[in-house]
C-alpha cells in the first residue's frame, strides 16, 4: 500500500519563506518610521511663545533704546523719538567726547572697573571652585553647619551687609581705597553653593579614588582631573561674579570718595548728577554713550565664554 507524499506547506517552500522574510523586512522600517515620526513631533504652545516674546522684548528694548540714543546729540535727545534715529548720526563724536571729557577720566574709571573685576571676581571664582570642590568631595566635622551658613549667606542681600562692612573697614583704615571694593567682592556665597552642587555630580568619586591609588597627590588630582571637569561650572560662576562686580554700585558708593578710584557705575552717575548741581554741565549724551561702552566688555565676555557652556552640555549628554 503506497503512501502519498505529504502536501507541501507554504513554510516548506523556499520561495515563500524568502518572500515572507523580505516582506517583513520591508514593513518593519515603515512601522518604525511612523513610530519615530509620531514620537518626535514638536508640540507648540501659543501661550509659551507669547510669554517668550514678551521676555525677549523686555530684555532687548532697553538695549535698543541705549544703542539708538547713543547716536544722537544732546539736543536731539529731547527733540526726537526715543526709539528712532535723528537726523545727525553722532555716535563716533559722542565716543570721542566721552573718552576725552574731563581729562579722559572715563578711561581711568574703566581701568578701575577692570581692576575690581580681575582681582575681586577672579578671586571669588577661585575661592568658590576650591571651596565647592572641598565641600563636595571631602568629609569633615561640621560640614552640615557649613552648609547651613552658606545657605543663610545666599539669602542675605549684599546691600544689607554694606553698612557693617563699611564700619569694619573704617576701623582698619581701608575705606577710600581699592581694597574696600576688592576684598568684599572675594566672597560669593551663591558661587560657592553653585560650585558645591555642580562638583557633586561632575566629578565621579571612583575617578578620584583611582587617581589616589595610582599615587597622585590631592593637589595634582585637583589640577589634572577635577579642574577640567569643573570647567562649565567655573565659567558660570566667573560670569556671575564678573557681572555682579562690574555693575556694583552701592558698595563703591559708601566706600569711595576719591573720583580717581570710581568704577564706571559711580562715575557715570556722577556725570548724570552734574545737571542738577549749581553751575554743573549737563552731559546726558556722554552718560548714554558711556553706558553703551560699559556694556560692550560684558557682551564680548559672554560671547567668548559661551563655547565652554556648550562643551559642558555636550559632555553631559555623552555621559548620560
Amino acid at each position: 500500500m503506497s503512501t502519498s507524499a505529504p502536501a507541501s506547506t507554504p513554510s516548506s517552500r523556499p520561495g515563500a519563506t524568502s518572500t515572507r522574510t523580505a516582506g517583513a523586512r520591508v514593513r518593519a522600517p515603515r512601522r518604525a518610521g511612523r513610530r519615530a515620526g509620531s514620537g518626535t513631533a514638536p508640540r507648540r504652545s501659543v501661550v509659551l511663545t507669547l510669554l517668550t516674546g514678551l521676555v525677549l522684548v523686555y530684555s532687548l528694548l532697553p538695549l535698543i533704546w541705549l544703542a539708538i540714543n547713543a547716536t544722537k546729540t544732546q539736543a536731539d535727545l529731547f527733540g526726537s523719538f526715543g526709539l528712532w534715529f535723528s537726523g545727525d548720526f553722532a555716535l563716533f563724536t559722542n565716543i570721542a567726547d566721552t573718552l576725552t571729557y574731563d581729562g579722559g577720566i572715563f578711561g581711568r574709571w574703566l581701568l578701575n572697573t577692570v581692576l575690581y573685576v580681575v582681582l575681586g571676581a577672579g578671586g571669588a571664582t577661585l575661592l568658590a571652585v576650591l571651596g565647592g570642590y572641598a565641600l563636595a568631595k571631602f568629609d569633615f566635622p561640621g560640614k552640615r553647619a557649613v552648609f547651613a551658613v552658606v545657605i543663610g549667606a545666599v539669602a542675605v542681600p549684599g546691600t544689607a551687609l554694606a553698612v557693617p562692612t563699611f564700619l569694619m573697614f573704617s576701623e582698619v583704615g581701608l575705606t577710600n581705597t581699592p581694597w574696600s571694593v576688592i576684598i568684599p567682592s572675594l566672597i560669593s556665597p551663591f558661587g560657592l553653593y553653585l560650585m558645591w552642587v555642580f562638583a557633586v555630580d561632575a566629578i565621579p568619586d571612583e575617578l578620584l579614588e583611582a587617581a589616589r591609588i595610582d599615587g597622585s597627590g590631592e593637589l595634582r588630582t585637583f589640577v589634572r582631573i577635577a579642574l577640567p571637569l569643573l570647567g562649565p561650572g567655573t565659567v558660570t560662576v566667573a560670569l556671575f561674579t564678573m557681572v555682579a562686580t562690574w555693575n556694583n554700585y552701592f558698595l563703591p558708593l559708601i566706600m569711595l570718595k576719591n573720583p580717581d578710584w570710581y568704577p564706571l557705575t559711580l562715575g557715570l552717575d556722577a556725570w548724570n548728577d552734574q545737571a542738577s548741581t549749581a553751575g554743573g554741565e549737563a552731559v546726558f549724551d556722554l552718560v548714554i554713550t558711556g553706558s553703551l561702552l560699559s556694556i560692550v566688555p560684558l557682551i564680548i565676555a559672554f560671547l567668548l565664554l559661551q563655547r565652554f557652556w556648550q562643551s559642558g552640555l555636550a559632555a553631559g549628554s555623552v555621559k548620560g
